[in-house]
């Protein structure tokens, strides 16, 4: 049950989970060149919990609302599409729009809203894990998304620390590079999604 290859194959779901978030978060990065480590750990800390959280229900839906559950998973990448590119667009255009005089100041904190938004929108595709993992029972489900989180974190971790790094660099076009990155993860998601 505890080998090996259950907590390797857990990792491997999590770097796979966590690539659009990693995206995100070096986003928030960007946006925030001096962010403080608690603000750094609450945004690291969504992502975890939502990578967390989808896989495990998915797999509730899995073993008592399969039916239901197959019957919304095709519109899990529209979802993830309409959430991305709402927080994108609107990133896109408060950089397009912001005065010229204030573009090397750093752009402020994104909110706490968004933030769930960008979490959920980023861990959506987590939820059909919960059909990799249907035939764990619910103690080794539970740790495989744990693992996932926790592999979540760490990389969500480095994705905010490059972006500060760049972000002093960058504040000025943080925002329009922001909404770019966040438009193209969502079109990632659908395409990947609908089409593959």
């Amino acid at each position: 049950m505890w080998t090996f290859n259950f907590f390797f194959t857990a990792a491997l779901l999590g770097v796979g989970l966590a690539m659009d978030a990693f995206s995100v978060s070096l986003v928030s990065g960007l946006c925030e060149p001096k962010m403080k480590k608690r603000r750094l750990v609450l945004i690291v800390g969504v992502f975890a919990f939502f990578q967390f959280l989808m896989p495990m229900v998915g797999w509730v839906c899995v073993h008592n609302l399969a039916r239901a559950f197959a019957a919304f998973q095709k519109f899990i990448p529209w979802i993830a599409l309409a959430l991305l590119l709402f927080i994108g667009g609107n990133m896109l255009l408060e950089g397009i729009r912001a005065p010229k005089e204030n573009a090397s100041c750093p752009l402020k904190p994104i909110g706490f809203g968004a933030l769930l938004l960008q979490g959920v929108a980023t861990s959506i595709d987590a939820l059909s894990v919960g059909f990799t993992i249907s035939d764990y029972k619910a103690v080794e489900a539970l740790v495989c998304a744990l693992v996932i989180a926790v592999v979540t974190f760490a990389i969500c971790t480095a994705g905010v620390l490059i972006g500060k790094r760049f972000g002093t660099r960058l504040a000025g076009k943080a925002s329009i590079l922001g909404g770019v990155i966040l438009i193209g993860i969502g079109l990632e998601i659908f395409i990947t999604g609908v089409f593959f």
